[in-house]
């Protein structure tokens, strides 16, 4: 009886995450999950799924092909229109909340898009083996044991079985309760990334651009984990001047200044001559901005970029996200250093539906 207790359980949670699997395209753009999110997992609002089973009506109420009626009538109970009708003690639709790890997300996200696994550069493309206790058997020696999965265990068998007693709840585990801890090999590559954002925090981006740049940074980040060992980050915000920030002002700071986009990649190149030998480091970086830029900083900017980023970038992405005020023409400077550089990649995000595709723009080359 157990043993098909748990055969329905892990069916059930194969469902749940295939529902997951099947709506991610809208968890991607909406970010509804950012605000749940663990150290490890996260946790996902999926609509309550009804297994499927026989549900016999009333005896003498007839039922399809019996009885009277008219061409065109209803078989079953109607629906109202949402936000219709009076007030009544009628069930409504209920949300699960399922915890999926990162790294699951992450695989679900390569398959959906389609991503490459990326070859890290230099000498640090190593791999190393590691043991990760990710799973439980029913053999093992004592020190492995896990006594919660055992307890659970136990209280199922003796539930099933009418021999729980809840006005005397004693639940002894017996050698078939017995669950221990197991472990995987998995290779893992040495390599480290560095990871630097940078977004223009100019009066022209609003809460809603900055919510764009948010989850897209969510998704990348969830990705490039799964790729390298080590991952280390960096934001910097710009105006007319830059800033190397923490990753909640990153996100939250509002300037109302120009724009001079030259002064963030100064910025960048400090922080990587400072923390990132490019010898030991695989290079990110990923550029947020309307696409507006001071005249004749353009210039400035294709310098910087050309002479000491993108030689020792592993990526630059660029995505121009549409402000209130529409977008300014920045992005044709990065189309034509596209031509000559083949780890220069950009793209329009006019909104939040644009983030999918942006991401498989970005990530979708497996540098």
């Amino acid at each position: 009886m157990t043993q098909h207790i748990e055969r329905d359980l892990q069916r059930f949670k194969h469902i749940v995450k295939g529902r997951v699997r099947e709506n991610l395209r809208k968890y991607v753009t909406h970010g509804e999950m950012l605000g749940r999110k663990g150290r490890e997992t996260v946790s996902i609002p999926v609509p309550n799924i009804e297994i499927p089973h026989f549900r016999h009506g009333k005896k003498g109420s007839g039922g399809a092909g019996q009885g009277e009626g008219e061409v065109g009538q209803s078989l079953g109970p109607g629906q109202e229109e949402d936000g219709e009708g009076q007030a009544g003690s009628g069930k409504g639709k209920h949300i699960r909340e399922v915890e999926v790890s990162l790294d699951e997300l992450a695989a679900m996200l390569g398959e959906e898009l389609e991503l490459p696994n990326i070859i890290p550069k230099g000498a640090d493309a190593l791999s190393s083996e590691k043991d990760r206790y990710n799973s439980i058997r029913q053999t093992g020696p004592d020190s492995l044991l896990h006594f919660k999965r055992t307890y659970k265990q136990a209280l199922k068998r003796q539930i099933a079985t009418g021999q729980y007693n809840k006005d005397n709840p004693v639940v002894i585990p017996t050698k078939d309760d017995a669950r221990y801890k197991s472990w995987t090999t998995v290779s893992q590559p040495q390599a480290n990334a560095a990871i630097i954002y940078i977004m223009d925090v100019s009066g022209s981006m609003g809460d809603e651009q900055k919510e764009i740049v948010r989850t897209e940074a969510f998704w990348i980040d969830t990705w490039l984990r799964t790729q390298y060992e080590g991952v280390q980050k960096r934001y910097v915000v710009h105006d007319a001047v830059a800033y190397e920030v923490d990753a909640d002002t990153f996100f939250r700071v509002r300037e109302s200044g120009g724009t001079r986009i030259s002064s963030a990649y100064e910025k960048t190149h400090q922080i990587l001559q400072r923390d990132f030998p490019v010898a030991d480091w695989n290079i990110y970086i990923f550029q947020f901005s309307d696409g507006d830029n001071w005249g004749d900083d353009n210039r400035s900017c294709q310098a910087a970029l050309t002479e000491y980023l993108l030689p020792v970038c592993n990526l630059f992405c660029y995505g121009q996200v549409e402000s209130l005020y529409g977008s300014g023409e920045y992005i044709r400077e990065l189309q034509r250093l596209g031509e000559t550089w083949d780890n220069v990649s950009y793209s329009m995000i006019e909104n939040k539906q644009g983030i999918y595709q942006s991401i498989k723009e970005f990530l979708g080359r497996g540098r």
